[in-house]
């Protein structure tokens, strides 16, 4: 039998249902790997052993007093770490920042108290940038998160905690923020499946300070149907949001299980961001990509970016005001990470006119471009990130945050596209580099069809696999 920690995230909860494996065993298992290794992996920057425990228990008591095994909730005793930007009641909430190391969140996050509805055990929070702000998870409140296939390189960002748990095998599954490629850009370097949902599918919570609707809650899994059973459980009704997505046809996990049929997919390599250079492996990657697509029966057409050189000034002002939207005590200032300092100076510089128009501008340019590349295609296929997993510390030694900010542009230049267009958007670990390193490639539907892209997302996920049985057996 597999280890407890190889198994994925439905598999564990089948075990649970089947009284193969007990919650409590399940919890004990992932908290000894983590302290074991969390120490030099970087995945959590806080530990809750003691609610863990307490959940598994009383999970292990559901199972041995359930009549109908199905009627359990659909995640029981499965482990799922919540990002150290979201509030779970009653557990330390730093949102990657020394100057919030004493907070304790008063409140739950309704992503949270989903998690905790869908029978989850809470591991702990993981590690995070400052406010999620940067695309590498390294803070003053915990070690950087380190990529597990290669240590001395970083794990991305903001969630790079979660990445790292889910690809060091911490955590089945984990939650995530992903505010201009969070999600993804962590997935992509570290093997992981990295799904951002619509806008709108998932509720943001209060303690999201974003007036644009950049961020959305999503999650790291190993496997699409992992990352589709988890959009059941977090994804809104509409009750309340500020957005809200078109109802799905049926569940994300059924969606998961059927055939896409045939689609009409556009593929681009050409990064939005002046000045950003695409790797040659990571073309490398992105080309198998396209050929995989093509021997599953898809149609492929040149497409080029919704997000053109021109509106990288209007991003620049919603992220530099985005980075002044949590309020830090002026005592507490000084604690404050370089580039968050300086993000939060150049957000100050900018007028609340400025701002409007900034989004007005975007929100028109994008909308006009995704609505006639969606009449196009049905799916976008573009690299996850423009090159590999750098060494940690490479965004930052060295060089002032301005420069940061640059290397950061320049290291994930397609991601924050989808968060600007509100669509669905998940980087799939397919390819590695000759130096062993994760290459993800990253599909993006249309607005609010998540079942597409799921489907085809597991199918791409099959026939990968079939290939490389195929190359097995003919080596």
């Amino acid at each position: 039998m597999s280890q407890i920690h190889e198994l994925t995230a439905l598999e564990l909860a089948a075990a649970v249902r089947s009284r193969t494996l007990s919650p409590v065993e399940i919890a004990e298992h992932y908290l000894d790997r983590i302290a074991a290794i969390n120490r030099t992996a970087g995945a959590f920057v806080t530990v809750t052993a003691d609610v863990a425990l307490r959940q598994a228990y009383r999970a292990e008591r559901e199972v041995l007093e359930a009549a109908d095994p199905s009627a359990l909730p659909p995640l029981l005793g499965v482990p799922v770490p919540v990002q150290d930007l979201t509030p779970v009641k009653d557990v330390r909430l730093t949102l990657g920042s020394a100057a919030f190391d004493e907070l304790v969140a008063p409140v739950d996050d309704p992503v949270a108290a989903r998690l905790r509805e869908a029978g989850t055990t809470l591991l702990g929070k993981t590690t995070t940038s400052e406010f999620g702000l940067s695309c590498f998870t390294e803070s003053d409140v915990a070690p950087p998160a380190r990529n597990p296939w290669s240590p001395d390189r970083t794990a991305g960002g903001a969630s790079g905690g979660s990445a790292v748990a889910v690809s060091a095998g911490l955590a089945p599954a984990a939650h995530g923020v992903d505010g201009a490629g969070a999600v993804r850009v962590a997935a992509s370097a570290c093997g992981v499946v990295g799904l951002k949902p619509s806008r709108g599918r998932v509720p943001a919570g209060a303690w999201a300070p974003d007036p644009f609707g950049l961020s959305v809650p999503g999650v790291l899994t190993r496997t699409v149907a992992d990352a589709a059973a988890l959009l059941d459980v977090i994804a809104a009704d509409g009750d309340g949001e500020d957005w809200t997505a078109p109802q799905a046809e049926r569940s994300f996990a059924a969606c998961a299980e059927r055939e896409p049929g045939r689609l009409r997919i556009g593929v681009t390599a050409t990064p939005p961001v002046p000045g950003a250079e695409l790797d040659p492996e990571v073309k490398a990657a992105y080309e198998q990509a396209c050929l995989l697509l093509e021997s599953l029966g898809h149609e492929l057409v040149d497409t080029t970016p919704v997000l053109g050189p021109e509106s990288a000034r209007y991003l620049d002002v919603l992220w530099f005001t985005t980075a002044r939207l949590h309020t830090v005590r002026s005592s507490r200032a000084h604690q404050l990470r370089p580039l968050t300092a300086w993000m939060r100076g150049m957000g100050r510089r900018v007028a609340g006119a400025e701002v409007l128009r900034a989004h007005a501008e975007l929100e028109k340019t994008m909308r006009g471009a995704m609505l006639r590349q969606e009449a196009a295609v049905d799916v976008v296929l573009t690299p996850t990130l423009a090159q590999a997993p750098p060494p940690v510390g490479w965004f930052t030694d060295e060089v002032g945050p301005a420069e940061t900010y640059e290397r950061m542009r320049a290291f994930a230049p397609f991601t924050a596209e989808a968060n600007l267009t509100g669509r669905p958007s998940i980087s799939l670990p397919l390819h590695w580099s000759s130096e062993g390193l994760p290459l993800g490639v990253m599909l993006t539907g249309r607005w609010g069809e998540e079942g597409t892209l799921l489907s085809l997302c597991a199918q791409i996920e099959a026939g990968r696999g079939i290939q490389e049985e195929s190359r097995l057996s003919a080596a």
